[in-house]
């Protein structure tokens, strides 16, 4: 079987595997974000009850291997009676960890804006959380931009590693054509050239963000 032939025959196989990584990763970003939101918030609010958790869970994520936390929510859990689909343990798993360093890039850029825009929302009246919402976060969402989405655009990457725990994406489609043909170097190729596409596009998009909120910043 030549190269064409054998691209030609692993083609629909690798593109629905595609298919499935860009839903699995867009419903991790999507839990990403809506977790990274949730941490940073709780690590600049003034109450210690909420900040020192967040902190702690900030530290945990960011301080072990994904796979690892793949591993405990899909193998681990089930023994103390929470268990999960191999396709929710690995959106949860990745939502998790890449809410951490959402998060990280959210307080960076909430932290800072000058203390002159809080003063300035306090002085019309806002109460903290109106501040937060209507004045600081709509700056702080320029500045996090670049670093969210390098954080998001991994998570394409890392959507590879739950194929550990046989969640159908485009790492696990390339392994199963390889046991049909016996032709790794090609597949794997062919797989990170996919790979390699999917992030040039969340990086134009990312461009395009960055010039987005450059113009309404400058306006």
């Amino acid at each position: 079987m030549n190269l064409i032939e054998l691209l030609a025959l692993a083609a629909p196989i690798l593109l629905k595997g595609t298919g499935y990584t860009l839903v699995f990763a867009f419903a991790a970003m999507f839990g990403g974000l809506l977790v990274g939101f949730v941490l940073a918030v709780a690590r600049i609010l003034p109450s210690r009850w909420c900040r020192v958790p967040a902190t702690l869970y900030v530290s945990m994520m960011r301080g072990t291997p994904l796979l690892v936390q793949v591993f405990i929510i899909y193998y681990g859990l089930p023994s103390i009676g929470i268990s999960f689909e191999p396709l929710t343990a690995g959106v949860l798993a990745l939502s998790l960890n890449a809410g951490a360093y959402i998060s990280e890039s959210l307080r960076g850029a909430i932290l800072g804006i000058s203390r002159g825009q809080w003063s300035a929302g306090y002085s019309l009246g806002l109460t903290y959380r109106q501040n937060l919402y209507y004045v600081v976060m709509p700056q702080a969402l320029r500045l996090a931009v670049p670093s969210m989405s390098n954080t998001l655009i991994s998570l394409i990457k890392d959507t590879s590693l739950v194929s550990v725990i046989t969640v159908t994406e485009l790492l696990l489609a390339t392994k199963d054509v390889i046991a049909t043909t016996f032709q790794p170097l090609p597949l794997y190729l062919a797989a990170a050239g996919i790979y390699w596409v999917l992030s040039l596009c969340l990086e134009h998009v990312q461009r395009r963000l960055e010039r987005h909120f450059g113009r309404a910043q400058a306006a």
